[in-house]
């Protein structure tokens, strides 16, 4: 039996409010089980200076975590003056995550920011704000294409993430923060709904794992982000 009594194949509670924040032009709150992360997305005319005058736009993520998001108070990034490994390495798989699903040529030039605010943490917190990116990125892509009749859609498919692990020797998905802390094989997959793989990211924390591990991870993976999908249709009115 897992600590939250959830069966090896069973998700936390997922949630999904668009629209939460009242100024972004597009945004969701996404919870897995106590996981809560906020995402906003910002639409600009302007792109970088790499970008300038290619006919290409760009989607870009920042992340972050509320310094009480965890059980005990961190401090902010910011004061320290830069930014953790950690977030740095987070913020650059969303980007690479929403990218993967988004026509740039179609999206034309101009550059959307998804910023991925962690207000409470519980486990999953950079699959949590991969997938309510997508609904923030959705939501900021319906407003371009209301404002420009006849642009083509650059987001033909959806991207969710999930995490797996093996944890008391059993395979299990969506791990909370007990499990991920104990897990002996600890696992993040990116998923299209297209059925494709944006990136995996699998580590032995204990004794290595063999390639039917993995594929039994994957197996979970795929049942967690279909339920992910589901949800994210839901939240973008689909």
């Amino acid at each position: 039996m897992r600590p939250s009594g959830r069966a090896p194949d069973q998700m936390r509670t997922i949630e999904m409010i668009p629209g939460f924040s009242a100024h972004a032009e597009g945004s969701c709150l996404v919870k897995f089980g106590q996981t809560h992360v906020l995402v906003t997305a910002s639409v600009e005319e302007r792109l970088p200076p790499w970008l300038r005058g290619k006919g290409s736009g760009w989607v870009t993520a920042e992340y972050g975590m509320l310094p009480r998001a965890t059980h005990t108070r961190g401090s902010r990034e910011a004061a320290k003056g830069k930014q953790s490994g950690r977030t740095q390495e987070i913020q650059r798989l969303i980007g690479r995550s929403l990218r993967a699903v988004t026509d740039l040529k179609a999206l034309g030039e101009r550059q959307i920011t998804l910023d991925c605010d962690v207000i409470q943490a519980d486990g999953g917190t950079r699959t949590a704000s991969i997938s309510g990116a997508w609904v923030a990125l959705r939501l900021a892509i319906d407003g371009i294409m209301a404002a420009n009749p006849g642009m083509a859609d650059p987001l033909a498919t959806q991207v969710a993430a999930i995490s797996c692990g093996v944890h008391d020797g059993q395979p299990v998905l969506d791990l909370d923060y007990i499990e991920d802390s104990d897990a002996g094989t600890d696992a993040n997959f990116v998923l299209t709904s297209s059925g494709g793989m944006v990136e995996v990211q699998a580590t032995a924390e204990g004794a290595p794992f063999d390639e039917e591990t993995l594929l039994r991870l994957l197996r979970l993976a795929r049942i967690g982000c279909n339920d992910v999908f589901a949800a994210q249709l839901k939240a973008t009115g689909r």
